[in-house]
């Protein structure tokens, strides 16, 4: 299997990725422990950006992991889909199947273990509105997320992330309970995996969060959203300094929704609205310290997530 070098030609029939030159090129430069990648990667639109021909979602869904890792700019991918149901050990090791051995995954975890009450949506049937009783029950983190995942991905899983939607927290303490119910989840799962915390209450970004996350060894997880404060000012709230990984992700512009981006920038076929001064800013956290860093990039923060990366490594390697 290869790593950087040219992989293998791929057959006719099969869907293939778009490598260029420069690519190519920019990869080389990029330091070595930095992943770039982007939110999933099916979508019909990334023709000619990262599939070579046009393909149904359904082929893209079987197949696009493969052509999507074959360029060495994508060293790493988010499986936002783990996010809604969780997946098996055999489901992980067909996306193992389709990567290099130099790739990572960085899988967020069920939201079951995430959410302190269901929302009110029709995905959630019956519960919606009630409490949940998986939230941050490691038990149930352990069996559904952790193990099938490290049993099908192995080395290939870079980053597990618990992401917490915008909610209500007094049902679990307020903020200190939040926090106190944090470091003994992160305290209860099995040692070895990185585990990161993204957070949308831009209020969590206090001493006792940190406290919790640095004693419990995981990373925070800076999140591009319009909730929250930048990710510089994330970065100086969080241990993200010292921590011994760097994980990032710009997911959405400033000022818009995600369902206003998406009709906004659909087909997520080209960068709509070049957002430089973000570029710049993730640019410099990922300078700031030499380290294992992970960036993942949405279609809705520029409207094409496959050309953030390329702007974003020409902003890198200068």
């Amino acid at each position: 299997m290869h790593l950087f070098g040219a992989p293998p030609p791929t057959p006719p029939d099969e869907l293939g990725g778009v490598v260029t030159d420069e690519d190519r090129e920019l990869a080389a430069k990029l330091p070595q422990g930095l992943r770039l990648g982007t939110s999933s990667w099916s979508f019909q639109g990334w023709e000619g950006v990262v599939y070579d021909r046009r393909a149904s979602p359904q082929r893209l869904s079987r197949e696009g992991l493969r052509a999507y890792a074959e360029n060495p700019l994508f060293r790493t991918v988010g499986v936002d889909r783990a996010h809604y149901q969780p997946l098996t050990s055999a489901q992980w090791v067909e996306h193992a199947e389709q990567v290099p051995d130099d790739f990572r995954f960085l899988v967020k975890a069920h939201e079951w273990c995430t959410l302190a009450q269901f929302p009110k949506h029709a995905r959630y049937g019956h519960r919606a509105n009630q409490p949940n009783g998986f939230f941050l029950d490691p038990h149930y983190a352990v069996d559904e997320v952790v193990a099938p995942t490290l049993e099908g991905l192995g080395d290939k899983l870079g980053v597990l992330l618990f992401q917490f939607a915008t909610q209500d927290l007094r049902s679990v303490g307020g903020h200190d309970g939040f926090c106190d119910a944090l470091y003994a989840f992160l305290s209860a799962l099995p040692k070895g995996p990185t585990y990161a915390v993204e957070v949308r209450n831009d209020s969590l970004l206090t001493a006792r969060f940190s406290d919790a996350l640095a004693a419990s060894g995981a990373m925070p997880c800076l999140g591009g959203v319009g909730t929250m404060p930048a990710l510089d000012e994330q970065y100086a709230k969080t241990p993200a300094g010292f921590a011994p990984t760097l994980v990032m992700r710009w997911m959405l512009r400033k000022g818009l929704s995600y369902d206003s981006a998406s009709r906004r920038y659909r087909p997520f076929s080209r960068l709509a609205e070049p957002d430089a001064g973000t570029r710049a800013l993730i640019a410099g956290l990922v300078r700031a310290r030499p380290r294992p860093t992970f960036v993942i990039v949405n279609n809705k923060a520029e409207g094409c997530s496959p050309e953030s990366v390329r702007e974003l490594a020409r902003h890198l390697t200068g």
